[in-house]
C-alpha cells in the first residue's frame, strides 16, 4: 500500500458512500456506487468517528476508551484501505477547506 494516513488527518465517507444499518444482516454497511461492503463492528465504529472534525489520532484515542486494545496502525491501514478506493477522504488537517 503506498498510501499512507497521517495521524493529523481528518478522515470523512465520501460524498457517495453511505454508512447505514442493515437490519437483516444485523451489521452495519458501506453503501457506494454498485457496491455493499459489510463491516465488522469495529470497522463501523472506526467509520462512526469519522466526521471530518477528529483527526486519526483522535480516533485512536477514542477507541482506545472503548476497547482494551487499539493498535493505531490497524486503524490507520484500514482508513488507507478505504482512501484508497475513494470511499473515505482525509482532510488535511492544517486546511480546512481540504
Amino acid at each position: 500500500m503506498t498510501s499512507t494516513v497521517p495521524r493529523t488527518g481528518r478522515p470523512h465517507l465520501a460524498r457517495f458512500v453511505k454508512m447505514r444499518e442493515d437490519r437483516s444482516r444485523g451489521r452495519h454497511v458501506l453503501l457506494g456506487p454498485e457496491t455493499v461492503v459489510v463491516l465488522n463492528p469495529t470497522g463501523a465504529d472506526i467509520l462512526e468517528l469519522c466526521d471530518g472534525h477528529r483527526s486519526v489520532a483522535d480516533i485512536v484515542d477514542e477507541l482506545g476508551r472503548r476497547y482494551d486494545r487499539v493498535v493505531d496502525d490497524e486503524v490507520t491501514q484500514f482508513l488507507a484501505r478505504l482512501a484508497s478506493r475513494r470511499w473515505v477522504e482525509i482532510s488535511d488537517a492544517t486546511n480546512p477547506d481540504d
